[in-house]
């Protein structure tokens, strides 16, 4: 029996491949230092867990809402007019099961075969495969370090065709680290006041990963004149360290939310019950924490561009935003001998000295790598040494 052209369509995260891979050499005693997850290093925060607890104590493990409990969609509204200057109301949220699937039920409930999704490069690997998956195409515009990875209004504009229906925009950016400032997307504004047709979806899931005193600002505090047709996909796995508990959110047009809503509950139904439970609490607790983490992100960001840039060949960006590097390994594969591409560069640091890292090309960038930096100091370190013995630096 053949499977579907739908699911030959779609290609496997390599992510979490390579992470998978990591697991199995760890299962194995292997020293192991994995930076490919694109997860925080810390633990949800003890108020977040007492909170899950409580609800398992008070059996509030039944049915909810299919869009999410009353109570969490009202914290959402709250964080946004708190923390964003933006005002919601409950039909304008959808609570899913992560980030991941808000985005996947926005290509669901939007797009149409011969629709096109512009997606910036380099990009999370999901975007171009969620577009596929609802048989539309993705048109990827291609950004390289001297523009700071982020898309012109020049490139914006060569790109829009009249089957453009969704542009994808992620800042801070998986994997480059990129932030868009507020003159930057007023540029993109004025290039998306003339095609009021396309829909903008502004992926913030690295709101809180910012440094060097630099403040997040969304498309929408920015060119407020995009409110309507502007969604935006958020959750609480990467500033609460909560990615296992599978919790991500939308807000946007009533119209496009029931839409997702329909099928959601279709598909999924309800996200768990004891996660929305713990998200409710995160999101009406403090954010406090987060600059001790932002502090050691910031010191382990730089001991790796330092480290990274003294290698020969390789040359990588200090990113203002999410904790991702993004090195350019160009100069280094033209003289290796076992690696040809970022493909086999990732293997061979994960077989031969167990350093896991996601080759660029999954995220639309060649000849690069992706090294999540969250983790134990001692750990980077660690993992600089092996990167400078790997590259011959």
């Amino acid at each position: 029996m053949t499977v579907s052209l739908r699911s030959r369509k779609v290609s496997p995260s390599q992510t979490l491949s390579i992470s998978a891979l990591s697991n199995q050499l760890l299962a194995q005693k292997k020293d192991v230092i994995n930076l490919a997850a694109g997860q925080p290093a810390f633990a949800t925060p003890d108020h977040i867990k007492h909170a899950a607890i409580e609800a398992i104590n008070n059996n509030m493990t039944r049915y909810t809402a299919v869009d999410g409990t009353a109570e969490l969609k009202q914290a959402v509204c709250d964080k946004f007019k708190r923390e964003n200057g933006l005002s919601y109301t409950s039909d304008q949220i959808i609570v899913s099961g992560g980030a991941k699937f808000s985005l996947y039920l926005l290509c669901q409930a939007v797009l149409d075969k011969g629709d096109e999704v512009i997606i910036p490069a380099p990009f999370w690997t999901t975007y171009p495969e969620v577009v596929k998956l609802a048989d539309a195409a993705p048109a990827t515009i291609a950004t390289n370090a001297a523009q700071g990875f982020k898309i012109t209004a020049n490139q914006l504009e060569g790109l829009i065709t009249s089957s453009t229906k969704v542009l994808m925009l992620n800042s801070p950016n998986n994997p480059s680290g990129a932030c868009y400032t507020a003159d930057e997307f007023a540029e993109l504004a004025a290039v998306l006041e003339k095609h009021p047709n396309i829909l903008i979806c502004s992926d913030e899931i690295y709101e809180h990963f910012v440094f060097d005193g630099h403040k997040f600002t969304g498309i929408l505090n920015a060119c407020p004149q995009l409110y309507d047709r502007t969604i935006i996909i958020n959750g609480v796995s990467k500033a609460y360290s909560m990615t296992g508990w599978r919790i991500g959110y939308a807000a946007g047009p009533p119209h496009l939310i029931a839409a997702m809503k329909k099928i959601q509950s279709q598909s999924t139904s309800n996200p768990c019950s004891i996660s929305q439970i713990a998200a409710q609490a995160a999101l009406q607790g403090p954010l406090d924490f987060l600059e001790d983490v932002r502090r050691d992100l910031t010191a382990q960001r730089d001991f790796l561009v330092d480290s990274l840039n003294r290698i020969d060949g390789v040359s990588v960006l200090s990113p203002p935003g999410s904790f991702y590097l993004l090195p350019d390994c160009s100069g280094a594969l033209q003289r290796l001998d076992y690696a040809s591409n970022d493909l086999e560069l990732a293997e061979h640091l994960l077989e031969e000295f167990l350093v896991a890292t996601v080759p660029g090309i999954a995220f639309g960038l060649p000849n690069h790598l992706r090294i999540s930096f969250p983790g134990a100091f001692k750990d980077i370190q660690r993992a600089a040494e092996r990167f400078t013995a790997a590259l011959g630096g």
